[in-house]
């Protein structure tokens, strides 16, 4: 280390516990060991660190300043990595944007947030609103990657842990998506929450295949994996033949991914013939996963540890995990509070409800964002009280333990009867037939809103045979009163299923 970097790191020693501070003493503990691959590209974690370090130099080069935003519209890869620890350390506010947004969707995030630069890479670069600044991540001569060498490390002001680091926008499945401001204080309480509840561990060799401008592959697995030490593989996508052979090869025991993607392999037609013993950790979250889906996944490999993580931007994402070994007699639910949260059950007045009724989710917790980027009004909405309301319909039992039920606002109202569309859409996964399904309601004269499953067949099978299936194993209130044949179901690129879409679709 030379003498700028040492005072550069003594300097943000003073800052207090900040993002990029999770790297800097990974660096020091184990500087030699690799901390990240991708592709033909392998980090140390002493290499690592000097480049954020360089980058962020290079960043605060382009005249930035701290607290100025800066986006990122790139794929996943090293050098996206690089950039949002760079913003870290440099004192800038990262904002990640999903790479598949283009229009008035993708520029709605990059005016709203006050963007100064985007980091992007050099194919998306032309869906940019005209006019918006740019800097590669990679692939160019200019590029922040290319830019590293000739870089002098930063040594300037340490943000302090209380200072923005990121604003993490909203899926939008209901609405104009909300940047949710997160301090360093609050990702590292999230980080280490992460650690505690999931056994992250330095032996570990998780891969990260989803979208890593995505809160949950970010903040739940691929930082918190720094923070322990652990070698990291980062790919372009959860491509299933790349998966099996990271993990036939010894080099991958470690994956997260939403139900969708988890569907995805045990359908593939290799599942069932590939040597996928190395695999020790499964982690699903992102939307809820079909009761019948685990139960075929455990069958396949039963000395798989599942972990179900649940939560949302706001706090982090992580508020909840079900661990291996509280699966059983409780596949459905979201498991308990992790370190740093206080969560509870409440009615629309905000009272709390007793153990076993329904009501609206809410979260105490440092991990919590300080509100929306620009929005006064949304921001005091969300907070009553001193909690975040989650707008998740949930359940809680006399353990501790939280079975997510619907969104608040997805529930339909079924001839004044209020029906959960999880537990109908549990029913028909038990159907051979049905690849994936999303319940909604729909307006209806007689039923307010008539209960409507939309398909996505596994093989042949008609409507009168779905709805006799799902009437078997339901009350007949809950029970669709229609089936809707799709080839896919939209969804956003965390794999959420998009019911407003839906319910938009088929109304008329």
């Amino acid at each position: 280390m030379t003498t700028s970097q040492a005072a550069g790191a003594g300097a943000r020693a003073a800052g207090g516990s900040t993002v990029d501070g999770v790297l800097r003493r990974s660096a020091r503990r184990t500087p030699a060991r690799v901390a990240l691959r991708y592709g033909p590209r392998s980090w140390t974690y002493e290499e690592l660190d000097d480049a954020v370090s360089r980058a962020a130099g290079a960043l605060r080069g382009l005249g930035l300043s701290p607290g100025d935003r800066v986006g990122a519209y790139g794929h996943n890869s090293d050098a996206y990595l690089i950039g949002f620890l760079a913003c870290a350390r440099a004192g800038l506010v990262h904002v990640p944007v999903n790479q598949n947004l283009t229009g008035d969707d993708l520029a709605y995030i990059v005016r709203q947030s006050g963007s100064a630069v985007v980091l992007t890479d050099p194919d998306l670069t032309g869906r940019l609103p005209e006019g918006v600044r740019t800097l590669p991540l990679r692939d160019a001569d200019d590029s922040l990657l290319a830019r590293l060498p000739a870089a002098a490390p930063y040594d300037g002001p340490a943000p302090d842990s209380d200072d923005l680091v990121q604003l993490l926008y909203t899926s939008g499945t209901t609405a104009l998506p909300k940047g949710a401001m997160m301090s360093h204080r609050a990702l590292v309480h999230e980080y280490v929450s992460a650690i505690h509840a999931l056994d992250l561990k330095e032996t570990d060799r998780p891969v990260h295949s989803l979208p890593l401008y995505h809160s949950a592959q970010m903040h739940v697995f691929l930082v918190p994996y720094l923070a322990v030490g652990a070698t990291n593989t980062i790919l372009d996508a959860p491509a299933a033949d790349r998966v099996f052979d990271l993990v036939e090869a010894g080099d991958a025991d470690s994956l997260f991914a939403p139900p969708t993607v988890w569907i995805g392999l045990s359908q593939h037609l290799d599942f069932a013939t590939r040597d996928l013993g190395g695999l020790r950790k499964a982690y699903y979250g992102a939307s809820i996963m079909p009761v019948p889906v685990l139960e075929r996944l455990r069958a396949r490999l039963p000395g798989l540890a599942f972990y179900n993580c649940f939560g949302q931007s706001e706090i982090g994402p992580l508020a909840t995990v079900l661990g291996p070994d509280e699966h059983e007699g409780r596949m459905d639910s979201c498991g308990r509070p992790v370190l740093f949260v206080e969560a509870k059950v409440v009615d629309e007045e905000g009272k709390d409800v007793p153990d076993g009724t329904p009501g609206e989710v809410v979260y105490r917790s440092p991990q919590l964002c300080d509100g929306y980027w620009d929005k006064p009004e949304e921001s005091e909405l969300a907070f009553r009280d001193g909690w975040f309301r989650s707008g998740d319909l949930a359940v809680r039992d006399a353990e501790g333990y939280f079975t997510v039920v619907d969104r608040v606002k997805d529930v339909i109202n079924s001839g004044g009867v209020l029906v959960a569309s999880r537990q109908v859409e549990d029913a028909l996964y038990t159907h051979p037939a049905v690849a994936e399904t999303a319940v909604i309601g729909l307006p209806d004269e007689r039923w307010i809103e008539a209960v409507t499953a939309v398909v996505v067949r596994a093989a042949d099978v008609t409507e009168d045979e779905l709805l006799a299936h799902a009437r078997g194993r339901l009350a007949h209130f809950k029970a669709p009163k229609r089936i809707v044949f799709v080839d896919a179901l939209p969804r956003n690129a965390s794999g959420k299923i998009l019911k407003r879409e839906l319910r938009d679709r088929f109304a008329q």
